[in-house]
Parts: structure tokens; sequence; C-alpha cells
């Protein structure tokens, strides 16, 4: 038994579409995660957007595959200095946001204040 070609290229074009539109829909998650999170802290996000820095499968607390982005963005805490940002998702939810080191953040962490990614499982 043999697959028409439009058939593969039709499944082809909608996992391209799934792919784009969920691609979208973390986008979204993270700039609201990292504009939520300057407006918080009293900083402000430059360039009003995070931009992709990775994509890597992993899996989720229930097993279940999904794709995890890294999204960068920069900030100032000054006007004058240009610090950078991270949020990181796995599918369309926001697992954490960080901050470059700031003098004076007393956490230790030199993260903010802001929890550090997790890594691993």
């Amino acid at each position: 038994m043999s697959i028409d070609a439009n058939v593969v290229v039709a499944l082809l074009v909608a996992g391209l579409i799934w792919f784009w539109h969920a691609s979208m829909s973390a986008r979204e998650q993270a700039n609201r995660a990292a504009r939520e999170t300057c407006g918080r802290l009293q900083l402000v996000m430059l360039d009003g957007t995070v931009s992709i820095m990775r994509l890597w499968p992993r899996r989720d607390h229930n097993g279940r595959l999904r794709l995890e982005r890294s999204y960068g963005f920069e900030y100032t805490d000054d006007g004058y200095r240009r610090l950078r940002g991270f949020v990181i998702t796995l599918g369309a939810t926001v697992t954490s946001v960080g901050l470059a080191p700031t003098p004076g953040d007393g956490d230790g962490h030199g993260n903010g204040g802001v929890a550090p990614p997790r890594r691993g499982h």
C-alpha cells in the first residue's frame, strides 16, 4: 500500500502550522512573563519582546515529550545599562524567569532574586 504524495504534503503542512502556532503561544507566554517580572521589580524591558535562544525536546512532570524553549530579553534598571534576562517555557507553560546579576542583590545568587532555571528531573 503506497501513501499518496498529497497526503504526505498535507501532513507536513499541518505539522508546520501546529509548530508555528505552538511557538507563537509559547513566545507570547514568555513575553508576558518578562513584562510582568520587569514591572513587578520596577525594571524597564527594552525592545519590548523576547527572542528565542534554544529549542530542545524535554519531558514534563507527567513524562510527556514537550518542547523546552529558552528566550532572552534585555532590560534596564537605571536607564543606561542593558542587562540580559531569560524565560524558559515547557510547552506553553513558563517554568522560570531569571535576571542578570546586579550589584547589591544580597541574595547570593546574582539573579535579581528570581528563581534560576531548573535543570534535569
